[in-house]
């Protein structure tokens, strides 16, 4: 459909004008903040003691977003992002997915087994020492070698300096290289978790849209030397809430986003990757569901995935819309046309980056001849399958001398990283406890879907199936497999080569068969990964030349800053209002026809203790709010500060309209959408009998 005219002027005067941004874009990282823009727009510039104490309070919770809220490390974010280490916890008899949880006392609070959450302490720019260590004249492949080597040196020597867990961060698609040092927790406990009727009322039909009504919520505490931890900076509740158009700042870490893509490489994923993902995605969710047909407790087992599943699916529906926006994408092909220009016109700037468009086009082209195969080719959708593949390589690659092996395998701290997660405790999905019957069904499923999909000549098909069914495949793999045993995979670890060379186990078998193949497509991947990165980094540093470091970088899952106000937007002919309330809440609920009508298999529900305290709670209370803030997936659970620093809210979503922002931010519509801090504490106090939580939290 195309964009109304107000939006397709603001979205090509963004496309027109590199610097200043207009409205409140961006996700900023600390080192390099619009402190003039706010200044002019708020009046508001945050100083150092504020963004080191903003800082230091946000948590990297895995591929989300929290935060420290007391001074006995209490955690919060969202239940979705918890929702995995709930259902971890979960039996049948105690499915705290279902019924929430809540430990009455810090003795029952629950560890949560393999959760390990980092809070960002330093951050060291080493872009000149990277980009002199590739020499001159060296190819694409070549240089990327040499760059992934001297940031895989400047990780271990920040990590032996500070004594921090270390990530190289890739910013502007190459234009700068980071070392991110953190702190690990890695005791973490469960605190309390709502109903899942709550956390996520309306269930997928209001999944990224507004008005909403969610309490998608949770808490945890981190542990030290078995006592709770006590954090140099944690977020003090604001005792005042929110009204519409109060400037609100969100800290997170957001996930992905591609803006600084070539025109070229958008065009690939509107054609060609997330169609493909679509496909694979929808498979995944359909196989779940006939898990999940199966019985109460196969359907609790898979609930949460399902969900995930389903998340991933709408939001790249809507990144894809996006993309097949013929007026954004005119504008977007604009400013690449503009920069092209700039650079042709500097001798020094068309040396270096004249070809680099091309060069990445034909990269593209190559990478789409083998896209359906990569889908495929592997684990086939098993587990057990993926982890017997991993130990193969790790196996084989440490064998090699070091500069021949894939990048992942070069550094001591991957190794290590790659060694402790394969020997890790647990192997099904969401780190689950292995699953035999869940297993050989999606097995089956994976190698059905590349039978159908690759043909049955296709080398990878032809060398796992063998000639057998992919049901005979599955249930002779499974049955036999011992990789469900973390001593086993242990066992196989430390054992090396030989040890996997000797072993009988069905599944390394298989992954012993199939990993020519396998590593034959990865090693293109690699090929045309260098050729994109390269030229994506000369890209970036010509667009530095030509505009300056006015622009902030793409999201990478580190640490970034968003600010806007909170703020309605057109939608259905009309306005939709900033905030949502309790009253709002039980409508909806009336409206659906209640727990006995079961409207879109119960999406409207609410929990039976709900309803029993619905007199206690104060009504007027605002629940949901929406905000002008730029976010996207991997800001769920990013705490949001005023300009005090105090918590005021919880990201938990985007409006539909956000979708889009993957590739381009429209200002006029993308909004983050954000549990009120007023409800959080209405809930816990009247509902959840959490009353010695909200002291805490209240600093009595």
């Amino acid at each position: 459909m195309p964009r109304p005219l107000p939006i397709l002027l603001a979205l090509l005067a963004l496309a027109n004008a590199p610097a200043p941004l207009r409205a409140d874009e961006g996700m900023w990282t600390f080192d390099n903040l619009p402190l003039k823009q706010l200044k002019e727009k708020y009046g508001f510039v945050p100083d150092q003691a504020w963004l080191d104490h903003v800082r230091l309070s946000a948590i990297h919770f895995g591929g989300a977003s929290g935060s420290f809220v007391s001074p006995d490390g209490l955690v919060l974010t969202n239940h979705h992002v918890g929702r995995g280490a709930v259902q971890r916890l979960s039996s049948k008899e105690k499915d705290y997915i279902k019924n929430g949880f809540l430990a009455a006392t810090r003795e029952e609070e629950l560890k949560v087994p393999n959760l390990t959450l980092r809070t960002l302490m330093a951050m060291e720019n080493v872009t000149e020492r990277v980009r002199k260590a590739v020499k001159a004249g060296a190819t694409e492949k070549d240089a990327a070698k040499q760059r992934l080597a001297e940031l895989d040196a400047a990780k271990a020597e920040v990590e032996k300096k500070t004594g921090l867990s270390c990530d190289a961060v890739t910013l502007y698609q190459g234009g700068e290289y980071w070392i991110y040092g953190y702190k690990r927790h890695t005791d973490v406990r469960l605190v309390a978790a709502p109903e899942m009727g709550i956390a996520f009322f309306g269930g997928d039909p209001d999944n990224f849209t507004y008005p909403r009504h969610n309490l998608d919520v949770c808490l945890f505490r981190v542990y030290e030397d078995g006592k709770p931890y006590r954090p140099p900076h944690f977020l003090n509740w604001a005792e005042g809430g929110l009204k519409a158009g109060d400037l609100t700042f969100v800290v997170g870490h957001p996930g992905r986003t591609a803006r600084l893509q070539t025109y070229a490489q958008m065009l690939y994923e509107r054609d060609t990757a997330i169609p493909n993902g679509l496909k694979s995605s929808g498979r995944l969710r359909d196989v779940l569901m006939e898990y999940s047909a199966r019985g109460a407790e196969q359907a609790r087992q898979v609930t949460t995935l399902i969900f995930g599943v389903e998340n991933g699916l709408k939001a790249n529906k809507g990144a894809l819309d996006g993309l097949k926006d013929v007026e954004a994408m005119k504008a977007i092909e604009k400013a690449e046309k503009e920069l092209r220009a700039r650079v042709a016109a500097d001798p020094k700037l068309t040396a270096s980056t004249g070809q680099s468009w091309a060069k990445i086009q034909g990269a593209l082209d190559k990478q789409k001849a083998f896209a359906k195969e990569a889908m495929f080719v592997g684990s086939a959708r098993s587990t057990t399958l993926g982890q017997a593949l991993g130990l193969v390589r790790l196996a084989d690659q440490v064998a090699l001398p070091e500069a021949a092996r894939l990048s992942e395998y070069r550094s001591e701290a991957s190794l290590k990283s790659l060694r402790t997660r394969l020997s890790g405790p647990s192997t099904g999905m969401m780190g689950m406890a292995f699953n035999p019957d869940q297993e050989t069904l999606m097995f089956t499923r994976g190698l059905e879907d590349a039978l159908k999909e690759l043909g049955p000549d296709h080398a990878f098909v032809k060398t796992v199936l063998g000639g057998k069914t992919p049901a005979e495949v599955a249930k002779s793999a499974v049955e036999g497999t011992k990789l469900g045993d973390a001593a086993v995979r242990k066992a196989l670890v430390e054992g090396g080569k030989k040890a996997i060379a000797e072993s009988a186990d069905p599944m390394i078998v298989l992954a012993r068969k199939i990993e020519p193949e396998a590593l034959k497509l990865r090693k293109k991947q690699d090929d045309v990964a260098a050729v994109i990165s390269e030229h994506a980094s000369r890209i970036a540093n010509a667009r530095f030349a030509v505009y300056g470091k006015s622009r902030y970088p793409d999201a990478t899952s580190s640490l970034r800053l968003s600010f806007g106000p909170v703020a309605s937007y057109p939608a259905n002919g009309t306005l939709i209002q900033p905030f949502t309330t309790f009253h709002g809440l039980f409508d909806r609920y009336e409206g659906w026809g209640g727990n006995a009508a079961r409207a879109e298999n119960g999406a409207w529900t609410l929990p039976q203790r709900w309803l029993d305290r619905k007199s206690k709670l104060n009504l007027d209370t605002p629940f949901n709010f929406v905000h002008a803030v730029d976010i996207i997936g991997g800001n769920s659970g990013s705490p949001v500060v005023n300009v005090r620093g105090e918590l005021v809210g919880l990201i938990f979503d985007g409006n539909i309209e956000s979708n889009a922002g993957r590739y381009f931010y429209d200002a006029r519509v993308n909004r983050g959408v954000s549990v009120d801090a007023r409800a959080i504490l209405e809930s816990l106090e009247k509902v959840m009998d959490a009353g010695h939580l909200v002291k805490e939290i209240r600093g009595k």
